[in-house]
């Protein structure tokens, strides 16, 4: 991060421990083996080192093009402990989109190393590590909401007993039970997206990439679907990596915002959210998150991100 943004904002990524207050010397009482065996269970999980979910070291990526070569991204380097939500935010055309693509292996990087839940990014897509959510729901209007959801079921040779379990399963979890012989055109678009998700999550996953998937919904089903992610993500444990355009979305969702330069692509800063995993939109009124949302802004200046 840049020091001009550390010494404006030294205290952006920092929240008091709730704890603090109420530690206090307590006399040592005798407790059960098995009471003991969780205590210490627990303490060394929270004390062990979180695995990484993706590992990005000096990534960039040029495209030969008929007008010459595009460096998209530059030296990026960027690693991601499992069961984190990390959003991508920076102007059109910075390569947020083209990041999530390096990490799906749809795109190859020009140099660079990339490891996804610890094997190379190809192995990953072979193994079907990932799942993908479009900017359009790219739901197939002749097949019927249920149908959708079981393409990729249908594709990876599950039984037919076990895709109506995990279409049941994962429609209930993003609340569409009762569609299931619903079309597409027959949902709103808010509705289509949910059901994109549904399908991304039905082969269970490890790693969840969405690339802007609300960005063309109203700013009312907009709120109503981050609350929503929010619910899923902590419900499921899943690793998120997030494309949006938007400050307010970016802090709110996240528990990491990575902040993105114009063309080539460069990371300028990483920005912790420490807010609870329960928050509600509530929340985009206190002085914690508009800190927050105010360095998201003094990142993308200082990337000049507002030249365009």
């Amino acid at each position: 991060m840049p020091n001009s943004l550390k010494r404006a904002y030294p205290d952006v990524t920092l929240r008091p421990d709730d704890r603090a207050p109420f530690l206090t010397s307590v006399e040592r009482v005798r407790m059960s083996n098995a009471v003991d065996a969780k205590i210490q269970a627990e303490a060394q999980s929270e004390s062990a080192p979180q695995r990484l979910a993706v590992d990005v070291r000096d990534i960039s990526l040029t495209f030969e093009t008929g007008d010459g070569k595009v460096e998209a991204l530059s030296n990026i380097n960027l690693q991601i402990a499992e069961g984190e939500f990390v959003s991508f935010i920076g102007p059109s055309g910075c390569g947020k989109t083209t990041m999530l693509r390096v990490i799906a292996d749809l795109q190859q990087p020009t140099s660079g190393t990339l490891l996804v839940n610890g094997v190379s990014a190809e192995q990953a897509r072979l193994e079907r590590r990932y799942g993908y959510v479009f900017q359009a729901p790219a739901l197939f209007p002749w097949r019927t909401i249920e149908k959708n959801l079981k393409l990729p079921l249908e594709i990876m040779g599950f039984s037919d007993s076990e895709q109506r379990q995990r279409a049941a399963r994962y429609l209930a979890l993003v609340n569409l039970t009762g569609f299931e012989r619903k079309f597409p055109w027959q949902l709103s678009g808010g509705m289509q997206q949910r059901v994109s998700i549904a399908r991304a999550l039905s082969f269970d996953p490890a790693l969840l990439l969405m690339d802007e998937p609300f960005g063309a919904l109203d700013e009312i089903v907009r709120d109503h679907l981050n609350e929503q992610l929010l619910q899923l993500w902590d419900k499921t444990g899943k690793t998120v990596l997030f494309v949006t355009h938007s400050i307010p979305e970016a802090v709110f969702l996240s528990t990491r915002i990575v902040v993105m330069s114009p063309r080539p692509g460069r990371i300028i800063d990483v920005i912790d959210c420490n807010f609870p995993r329960g928050r509600s939109l509530e929340i985009r009124e206190t002085p914690e998150f508009l800190k927050i949302a105010q360095r998201v802004r003094t990142g993308l200046r200082a990337g000049h991100s507002y030249d365009e």
